[in-house]
């Protein structure tokens, strides 16, 4: 497995829409296994592979606490949705930044599994919060999308700023 770099708000691919797998096969496990290690890391709860620069429909979570639950999702389609839920979220591609954010509060969710086989699947709670989060990246969309432009562009001053300031050599005396 490998650790893969996680893209960074306002990286411009974080708004590339992902394609269709075409073929659950062993690269795209091995993809799915490496999201995982780079979240779990990270540490995360979803990770969407729009993040990590590949732009197919696959995302992985696991809202358990003993990360004991990890589940794949490939092509994932929302059939069914009801019910608000405003929940804090935050982004590993927006290091730092937890915002409230409304969402469905319940879903049915329709995806292929690393398999390759079709399941169709209700959510409620974290779990339904934490795949239309990665979903909205499959569709380029962020969850500072929600906020208001004047949060949005702070934000985005915020995490530049902070970057170059990262990349600027201190010298050791």
């Amino acid at each position: 497995m490998a650790k893969l770099r996680i893209l960074e708000f306002p990286d411009p691919r974080l708004r590339t829409r992902a394609a269709p797998v075409k073929v659950v096969d062993d690269r795209l496990r091995q993809l799915a296994d490496d999201m995982f290690e780079t979240m779990y890391a990270a540490p995360g709860i979803g990770l969407a592979a729009t993040q990590v620069d590949v732009h197919q429909r696959l995302l992985v979570v696991d809202v358990s606490v003993d990360k004991t639950q990890p589940l794949v999702l490939i092509n994932p389609e929302i059939l069914q949705k009801d019910g608000v839920a405003v929940t804090e979220e935050g982004c590993l591609s927006v290091p730092g930044y937890f915002e409230e954010v409304e969402r469905y509060e319940h879903i049915r969710v329709r995806y292929l599994d690393r398999d390759g086989a079709t399941v169709e699947r209700d959510m409620e709670g974290l779990l339904a919060v934490c795949v239309q989060h990665e979903m909205d990246h499959l569709n380029g969309r962020l969850f500072v999308d929600y906020l208001s432009e004047a949060k949005r562009q702070r934000i985005r001053k915020r995490l530049v700023k902070d970057r170059r300031t990262e990349s600027t050599p201190v010298a050791v005396l």
